[in-house]
């Protein structure tokens, strides 16, 4: 007898079945002396379409909304059909006697495996492998030790409940909004109050003005001071001529040291990363939007199996790894980062504290770190060697002592006005000796205007010092920054907006819907996504309301929660959304109405992203044309450069031109001249189509134009 082996995805599949010695390679598994290894192509299965339960649902009304089934149904996704039709021929071995679910040891992963169960009737034991890296020993421990696949069942009813409300929320919603207000406008659980984070935010900004304002700096040779008082910590001055008072009064003055405090402080290792920590870090280093972070990661845990599970949300490590830590310092002590584990190596022992070790802090998985695989960087592209860069260094900074240094804040009277000056003096760099130069970086959203850190002359209270010189400096108060990817991601994190599984694919989400952009390296609302906000229901756009969700199905996947009570009130929910949205009276202005023109209707067509680029459509969804927005080049060629023509749309009617050569010609000109009708037109469009056409030469389809005009 034999055990089916259920991975996720085809690559891990075939992992998995070598560690397993299974040799026996077919198109869809491949088959050892115990056990079958197959795969799912990720979702192999998913709940069914609203035209699944009605066929009237293919055509978006208001009037049939919500749609609620009292018992969601699922279905095969017919794209990956062969492979689900594999699965199941293989769960009908009569020499199959078990399954074990090897997905991905999360929430999705375990919807992943028991939909295929649910569709496949699986009625014989499962077991649930669990593990947090792909390594060959991580794999055989993990085959050593399968769970009972029962134990997971509160984790798969938070996935069901998940996937369920989101498509009762977000679904209604979107078809509510998109036939009332006849526009592409989509709404979600979690992708809504995320894009109002945003709205209010470009709120913000937009009604702020601007203060001026002025400090007052002070020169006393061997260090500066900045001006504050007991009524005005921040040193701003609001007042012109108070500043100009200030500075009169203290020009060639002596001051008085009154103050000098020194006090030793100390900054602790930064805890290992989860995958938000890590997304935010690559977004501020490098760039990465969230989404690539998550992509390169998963590469650098399936692929070169260096990291530990990617979708984790713990900073901290389990006491039951503590053994294998040394392992992974071993691993590591490669290129540049030798010289910084070799003195770890040395010691007896590691300084393991609570801070690194916390099991009451750690869920479904411990933070994000190496593996005990040997490291090739020179196999790494650029991106996963910067990332995993970030990953070693966080790693190995968790074992270094804290960052000591002395602080020294300085207060200098002069004439009455008090001048403020503060130091700082390494005692031991701890851990930032891991980072160099860039564990100083500043923090890009700093504000603080205040005098840097300096070197300070040994000074005692009682001294003199001379002002030598003062400066007024204008400053204008700042509006709040548009958020970066790092900051967005902090935000749902803090209001509890997703997982860390999901937020990358939300805010993509936002930026394919066209309800948001990237400039730079920040996010800007859109004309549609500051109107579409306005057309949800207030509750909708609260992150309140979604963060109560999260927290309730994280109560269920903990065995806390109850299902049925979470899918009643969301039920409930999606019905009252619906309702407001009809009820309302906001108007909407299409954002992306172009200048061209239907030619089934004459309607004007609309700009939208498509899968393939930019495409216009029709607004009038009976009508359904659409095409492509990108210019279009026919199979028309240049006289002169014999290069492709443009086909266009002017007053005159379509003509053909090549910019480079700015040579025009009409359309009837192919057709040996005079006017054609409507149907000629359409005929001669659909032979000059880059679409169709394209293995004709120019010979042929002049040819074919004007033996239609003579038959005509």
């Amino acid at each position: 007898m034999k055990t089916l082996v259920l991975a996720e995805k085809p690559s891990v599949g075939r992992e998995i079945a070598r560690v397993l010695g299974c040799t026996q390679k077919h198109k869809n598994y491949i088959e050892g002396p115990k056990y079958i290894v197959t795969w799912a192509l990720g979702h192999l299965v998913e709940l069914a379409e609203p035209e699944d339960y009605d066929p009237k649902y293919k055509t978006w009304r208001l009037e049939d909304l919500p749609i609620v089934p009292d018992r969601m149904r699922l279905k095969v996704i017919k794209e990956s059909s062969h492979q689900f039709r594999a699965i199941s021929q293989l769960a009908k071995r009569g020499d199959i006697k078990d399954l074990i679910i090897a997905t991905d040891a999360g929430r999705e992963g375990e919807l992943v495996a028991r939909w295929i169960m649910e569709m496949i009737r699986w009625r014989k034991p499962f077991k649930r492998l669990w593990i947090s890296s792909q390594t060959d020993k991580a794999i055989k421990e993990g085959f050593a030790s399968v769970k009972p696949g029962p134990a997971y069942d509160d984790l798969y009813q938070s996935a069901v409940c998940r996937a369920e409300a989101d498509w009762l929320i977000g679904l209604n919603i979107t078809r509510a909004l998109t036939s009332k207000y006849n526009a592409q406008l989509a709404a979600g659980r979690v992708q809504t109050p995320t894009l109002a984070m945003i709205i209010r935010r470009e709120e913000e900004i937009r009604k702020f003005k601007p203060t001026e304002y002025w400090t007052l700096t002070a020169d006393f040779g061997a260090f500066t001071g900045t001006w504050r008082s007991k009524a005005n910590q921040d040193g701003r001055i609001f007042n012109k001529e108070t500043a100009q008072e200030i500075d009169r009064k203290i020009e060639g003055r002596i001051g008085k040291v009154i103050s000098l405090k020194t006090s030793e402080k100390t900054e602790p290792q930064p805890l290992a990363y989860d995958l938000t920590e890590l997304q935010r870090d690559a977004n501020k280093r490098y760039g990465f939007s969230a989404k690539h972070t998550s992509n390169v990661l998963q590469k650098l845990y399936e692929q070169h199996k260096l990291v530990t599970y990617p979708r984790t949300d713990s900073r901290h490590l389990t006491s039951d790894m503590v053994h294998t830590l040394r392992s992974r310092l071993n691993s590591i002590e490669v290129g540049p980062y030798a010289q910084l584990v070799r003195p770890l190596l040395k010691q007896k022992s590691l300084p393991i504290t609570k801070r690194i070790v916390d099991d009451s802090k750690v869920t479904d998985h411990h933070a994000i770190i190496p593996t005990e695989e040997p490291v090739r960087l020179g196999e790494l592209t650029n991106d996963e060697r910067k990332l995993y860069d970030l990953i070693v260094r966080r790693f190995i900074a968790l074992f270094y002592s804290p960052y000591r240094y002395e602080q020294i804040q300085l207060t200098v009277d002069v004439a009455g006005e008090t001048f403020h000056a503060r130091g700082k003096v390494m005692k031991d760099a701890g851990w930032k000796a891991v980072y160099g130069a860039d564990a100083a970086a500043p923090d890009e959203e700093s504000d603080d205007e205040d005098t840097a850190d300096q070197t300070l002359p040994p000074l005692r209270e009682g001294d003199s010092v001379n002002v030598k010189h003062s400066v007024i400096q204008s400053h204008l108060t700042k509006p709040p920054l548009r958020f970066t990817e790092s900051d967005l991601l902090a935000r749902m994190e803090k209001n509890n907006l997703g997982t860390p599984a999901t937020r990358a694919d939300i805010i993509e989400k936002l930026l394919n819907t066209d309800t948001i952009e990237r400039q730079g390296n920040r996010l800007y609302p859109t004309k549609k996504g500051t109107q579409l906000i306005e057309l949800v229901a207030e509750e909708l756009r609260s992150p309140e309301l979604t963060a109560k969700w999260e927290r309730q199905l994280e109560d269920i996947a903990r065995g806390k929660g109850d299902a049925k009570r979470f899918l009643s009130g969301i039920r409930r929910q999606a019905a009252a959304l619906v309702k407001e949205i009809a009820a309302s009276e906001v108007e909407y202005k299409p954002h992306n109405v172009t200048g061209s023109k239907c030619p089934e209707c004459g309607q004007n067509l609309r700009e939208i992203k498509g899968k393939r680029g930019k495409i216009l459509v029709c607004p009038d969804r009976e009508c359904g044309y659409k095409r492509s927005a990108e210019k279009q080049l026919s199979n028309r060629r240049c006289p002169q450069c014999k290069k492709r023509m443009e086909l266009r749309n002017g007053k005159a009617g379509k003509f053909f031109q090549c910019k480079p050569c700015n040579v025009v010609e009409k359309l009837e000109d192919v057709s040996g001249g005079g006017k054609v009708n409507k149907r000629q037109e359409k005929v001669l469009l659909k032979k000059y189509s880059s679409d169709e056409g394209l293995t004709l030469n120019l010979g042929e389809m002049l040819k074919a134009a004007l033996e239609q005009k003579q038959d005509k």
